[in-house]
């Protein structure tokens, strides 16, 4: 089991992408994936990424879930939620037969692209609800797929969420639950396909009190802050999160 032979190194480099992956998510309610995968991807073997990064995903949703469950927008994030479970088992067959340089080249250079230009911008652009329901939905099956294929669900969503302006905290309020219910759905896929193998399962046991540890301070942390500085530290996750999937990718 690949697991138990990890040296004590490459298990330190394993778990801090937990700890660091689960704080994003407990402040940010997304990021599990793109936070954690810079580092797994360099410590194990690239096929077991995808299905830790929805374990530690799940897990850290959960445990923030418990400081902002109240704040749930559900009728909001009904169209999200349908086109993610149809966007989930496209993901999941990508994952089972395409290469994801491709994709992680485009989504790394679409991340950072738009998050530099609305850190710098003296505006933030806003576009409105166009689009209703249909154009929500749209998003949603985008979310899924990506899900699916890389625990990658979040960014999308939050993007258009930013883009249609508001409250954060009501941006929050849909794209966290939407994140929870498909990463769900994407574990359950990547059990059914035999993605969750006993080297897996053992790596995100070890890992999980640190993701637990991070999201419950994260979440804590998120309570404290003006919606301006969640928003720009959001977006620098975006700008860092995208760099990264550049670089696995040109590595």
């Amino acid at each position: 089991m690949l697991g138990t032979t990890l040296d004590p190194s490459t298990l330190m480099i394993v778990v801090a992408g937990a700890l660091l992956a689960g704080f994003t998510t407990g402040f940010a309610g997304f990021g599990t994936g793109l936070v954690a995968s810079g580092l797994w991807f360099h410590a194990l073997p690239a096929p077991m990424v995808p299905p830790l990064v929805v374990l530690a995903s799940v897990a850290g949703q959960t445990m923030s879930l418990l400081s902002v469950r109240r704040a749930f927008d559900w009728p909001r994030a009904a169209p999200y939620l349908v086109g993610g479970a149809l966007g989930v088992p496209l993901g999941l067959a990508a994952l089972a037969a395409a290469s994801p340089i491709i994709l992680r080249t485009s989504i790394g250079a679409f991340l950072v692209a738009y998050a530099a230009y609305q850190l710098l911008a003296a505006r933030v652009a806003i576009i409105g609800s166009r689009g209703g329901p249909a154009a929500d939905a749209m998003i949603g099956i985008g979310g899924g797929f990506l899900g699916g294929f890389a625990g990658l669900s979040g960014a999308l969503p939050l993007i258009w969420l930013q883009l249609q302006g508001g409250d954060p905290g009501g941006q929050r309020a849909v794209y966290q639950p939407f994140n929870l219910i498909v990463l769900t759905l994407a574990t359950a896929g990547m059990a059914i396909s035999g993605q969750l193998s006993s080297g897996v399962l053992w790596i995100a046991l070890t890992c999980l009190p640190a993701t637990l540890l991070g999201a419950w301070a994260g979440a804590r942390i998120y309570g404290a802050v003006s919606p301006q500085t969640f928003q720009r530290v959001v977006l620098g996750l975006l700008l860092v999160s995208g760099a990264i999937l550049l670089a696995q990718a040109i590595a």
